[in-house]
């Protein structure tokens, strides 16, 4: 008796837990997808990769309609194996072999293998599942609306607030944690993880964290004699150069070493001929608080290379140039005229001698490092930061696992920092 229920089940069961199957598997395959590929796929005319890209739009949505349905029909599936169980053998010994025989085949054959077969082959598997996943997020789609209405209002009943429009996964962080899974795994080089990096952060950052601080800017006074101008502007190693009246903070305008020899020829290579005044470009200021992506933008748009940087009170803060910004991109970029020093100096016993000024994402950057510039910008920030106090030469702080010891200081200023990478303890090795 009971191997003829189980027959007269089997027709049935398969079709329910097969049809469950197909969307655990275009679950699966949807989250598990490359965008990049999909969108390639899209852009060469393929429809279904177009069905799944519109359904990626909306996650949320398309992971509770195919939850939905598959609860039906696993719950439908169960229902029909107890009642016919349950005319064979009736009471809790048919309801308990109904239970373990439903929750060895609906694990096993609606939702581990299916998934693991779609987990091979996502983007073949999405495309497939596309047609039936989309005309499900239509048929469920007001039910679902509904749901998410009625999950988002008992969460703030919880003091949770979330937008009907909110990503589950935003793309910066779906792509950092990309870039940072395949790293782990070997396939992308440190250089290559640096670069993604920096383009990802442009947004985070501002141009008050690359900037040239005002104490460091070479200035030329206005005033000055031409002949004086002229050499003082062609000792130096960049090409752009700000000319100040009265007080360094007064900045009247840029003098650019291109239009200066061009002043030059044309005064038959007499210094005191030219009309610095005349040559002097008008100077560009922006706030301290433009970030790094629309200031890349503004360069570009305005084709210009160079920006003074200045405070809410407009006040001098420091300069930045185009080359500040790629710099964030593909690292330090120098050229022949550069001055050549070795920012940071190993030492035989493991430790490294740094300039306090030194940024903390360059650090990060040479010694694959991971410590926190949210705070402060220079390894010198970070140390005051940390000690919440201005330190004297000889102190030792130890923090984020390293010790820093103060070398050197003028005035209040933190010139030069030993660090000392510690062992880690041994808690932070085991799982």
């Amino acid at each position: 008796m009971l191997g003829a229920a189980l027959l007269a089940l089997v027709p049935i069961l398969i079709v329910i837990l097969g049809i469950s199957a197909l969307f655990s598997a275009g679950e699966t395959a949807l989250t598990a997808a490359s965008r990049g590929r999909l969108h390639q796929m899209e852009r060469d005319g393929d429809r279904a990769a177009k069905r799944a890209n519109r359904l990626l739009t909306d996650q949320e949505k398309m992971i509770g309609a195919i939850l939905l349905m598959q609860n039906v029909l696993n719950i439908g599936a169960s229902a029909v194996a107890t009642i016919s169980i349950d005319k064979v053998i009736p009471g809790p010994w048919g309801a308990a072999i109904s239970t373990a025989i439903m929750t060895v085949l609906v694990l096993v054959f609606a939702e581990v293998l299916p998934k693991t077969l779609a987990i091979t082959k996502p983007e073949d598997v999405a495309r497939f599942m596309s047609r039936p996943v989309l005309w499900v997020v239509i048929f469920l789609g007001p039910i679902i609306t509904t749901v998410q209405w009625f999950v988002r209002g008992t969460l703030r009943l919880f003091g949770v607030r979330l937008s009907m429009e909110i990503d589950v996964l935003a793309a910066h962080e779906e792509i950092r944690g990309a870039v940072e899974y395949h790293h782990e795994e070997g396939a992308v080089e440190s250089g290559d993880r640096n670069m993604f990096r920096g383009v990802l952060d442009l947004s985070e950052l501002d141009v008050s964290q690359v900037m040239v601080h005002r104490k460091q800017i070479e200035l030329i006074d206005a005033d000055l004699p031409p002949p004086q101008i002229i050499e003082t502007a062609l000792s130096f190693s960049h090409t752009r150069v700000p000319l100040y009246r009265d007080n360094p903070e007064n900045i009247i305008g840029v003098l650019h070493a291109r239009d200066l020899m061009s002043a030059m020829a044309r005064a038959g290579g007499d210094p005191s001929k030219v009309d610095v005044a005349s040559i002097t470009r008008e100077p560009w200021f922006i706030p301290d608080t433009t970030n790094l992506k629309d200031q890349l933008a503004a360069f570009l748009r305005q084709k210009m290379h160079f920006a003074l940087v200045v405070d809410e009170y407009g006040a001098l803060q420091g300069l930045v140039t185009l080359e500040d910004i790629l710099e964030e991109i593909v690292g330090e970029i120098d050229d022949e005229h550069d001055a050549v020093f070795t920012a940071i100096r190993k030492q035989s016993d493991g430790s490294i001698h740094v300039d306090g000024d030194m940024p903390i994402r360059d650090l990060n950057r040479a010694m694959d490092w991971e410590l926190p510039d949210d705070h402060a910008v220079t390894v010198a920030g970070l140390v005051i930061h940390e000690a919440r106090t201005i330190p004297e030469p000889g102190q030792t702080f130890i923090f984020y696992n390293r010790k820093f010891q103060i070398m050197r200081k003028q005035r209040n200023q933190i010139t030069a920092i030993k660090i000392t990478p510690l062992p880690k303890p041994a808690d932070e090795d085991e799982f």
